[in-house]
């Protein structure tokens, strides 16, 4: 369920929020509207999957933001789901569009890991960051030299393009915190 709103007024679960923010944060709502839907209709991942010709984990993909969406997956399980409202339905199948546009870092899959693009996709819409490192400065803050001794320690035999990559993409990150609306940035570093 979508409960902040803009104005911090609650979002009828009825009604559709469009959400700010990166195609992760879209994915993530878009899914859980689903589900939402779903379980007030009392509907197993089974059924949905059987709706949309596909299996029940692919639901579940879907469900937790984890997949890209087709519109007629979506337009079949709104059907499936009672939803005949032409504005929710226009709503949410307005999201999907949204919610499978590649961010900025998906340039950089070469050397970003995968369970690392959903933090990133994460920090980009992100109103306040919390960090604690132990060992380094954080990401956010490093600067490029610095970065670099850090990519090096951790990929000494890394190529000279692969290491400026991985400079490169830290750096693009740091961008958020220059943004029109940055997010606020706490960060715990151990004084060693």
């Amino acid at each position: 369920m979508i409960t902040p709103h803009a104005e911090g007024e609650p979002v009828p679960p009825t009604s559709m929020a469009v959400p700010r923010g990166s195609s992760t944060v879209l994915r993530i709502v878009l899914g859980a509207q689903l589900r939402r839907l779903r379980e007030g209709r009392h509907i197993t991942l089974e059924a949905a999957g059987r709706a949309i010709r596909a299996s029940h984990s692919k639901v579940s993909r879907m469900e937790l933001g984890r997949v890209s969406f087709r519109v007629r997956d979506v337009a079949d399980l709104l059907t499936l789901y009672g939803v005949t409202a032409p504005d929710e339905r226009q709503a949410l199948l307005g999201l999907v569009e949204r919610a499978n546009v590649a961010g900025w870092w998906h340039n950089y899959n070469d050397v970003l890991p995968s369970w690392f693009e959903t933090y990133v996709g994460l920090e980009e819409s992100a109103s306040v960051i919390r960090n604690y490192e132990v060992q380094f400065v954080p990401g956010l803050l490093q600067t490029e030299e610095y970065a670099r001794a850090v990519v090096l320690l951790g990929y000494p035999s890394a190529s000279e393009d692969e290491v400026e990559r991985r400079v490169r993409l830290r750096m693009a990150r740091q961008r958020i915190l220059h943004a029109q609306d940055p997010p606020r940035l706490w960060a715990v570093v151990d004084e060693a």
